[in-house]
């Protein structure tokens, strides 16, 4: 199993260039950036303690990653998660090609739907609709990041012939892993993911229902995503879990059922502080008798 580090690279933060080198010194696979263009000012906390000024102050994730890209030359860089809801197709499609060539081929895109139904609506996104417009919109990246002339058909997303380049570096593209809990969210990943990305959490909240997953629950989960993979003839999906810490029991169980990265979170704080919670991850991942396999 692998560990990665995420973090809200914020105004008010360490900067993504100085985190991502501090994180690949360290060993990790991977570092992670989440998403959000702004917080409407009546939306629905969806916590108790919600911090509107942190969630509004987030960078561009894919100009974050650039910066990371620009100092690193090992670790993977993911977006945990991009709201593809919120993005126009092409421009997005852009944007992960591009990071995907300046960075050598090392973008895992990470993606989900969302859950701020105000952020959505002043996107021009009905939030009734978001889970059919994300399929749609991964589906039309597909095309223009596979095909010279490409074109989509669908029924929210439609284009006719286009060229668009460049193409990314992965072939046939990055990475597509999918964020969310709930019933159908193993069936999104089968229908146009190649993984999984649930927030994994040991007691669930109510108030957050359908937006992590119980452990109880992802230790079943896990096994039935790779036999419905099997059954359907598809590749084995990836699972990358964030939402714990690290424990022995924890490592066991994600090693026992196959958990390919935890992603481990660092807070959106100045350099120094950051240093000082990657060195005491990197002490429980020890403690817990695993190894960072960079």
């Amino acid at each position: 199993m692998k560990f990665g580090i995420s973090m809200f690279t914020t105004d008010r933060s360490a900067g993504p260039a100085e985190v991502a080198r501090e994180v690949e010194a360290r060993g990790f696979d991977s570092f992670w950036v989440s998403e959000h263009s702004h917080i409407p000012l009546f939306s629905q906390p969806p916590f108790e303690g919600f911090d509107h000024r942190m969630y509004s102050s987030m960078l561009d994730p894919f100009i974050a990653l650039s910066a990371a890209a620009a100092v690193t030359s090992r670790i993977k860089l993911g977006t945990a998660i991009c709201l593809v809801t919120q993005h126009d197709p092409f421009n997005c499609a852009k944007s992960v090609a591009s990071l995907d060539r300046i960075s050598n081929g090392r973008v895992l895109f990470g993606i989900g739907a969302g859950w701020n139904e105000e952020e959505m609506r002043n996107h021009g996104t009905d939030p009734a609709h978001r889970f059919r417009l994300m399929r749609e919109r991964v589906e039309a990246m597909k095309v223009l990041w596979s095909e010279d002339e490409a074109e989509y058909h669908g029924s929210l997303v439609k284009f006719d012939p286009v060229w668009q380049w460049p193409k990314p570096t992965t072939h046939p593209h990055p990475p597509i892993i999918i964020g969310g809990a709930g019933p159908n969210v193993l069936k999104r990943v089968l229908s146009y993911g190649d993984g999984w990305l649930p927030v994994v959490v040991s007691a669930l909240p109510e108030e957050m229902r359908g937006r992590q997953t119980p452990m109880e629950e992802f230790v079943e989960m896990v096994p039935a995503l790779r036999r419905m993979a099997e059954e359907a003839g598809r590749p084995r999906p990836s699972v990358s879990v964030t939402g714990m810490t690290v424990d022995p029991q924890v490592c066991s169980t994600f090693n026992r059922i196959g958990v390919d990265r935890m992603i481990l979170r660092v807070h959106p704080a100045a350099i120094g502080q950051v240093r000082k919670e990657l060195d005491q991850h990197v002490r429980n991942i020890e403690a817990a008798g695993c190894v960072l396999e960079s």
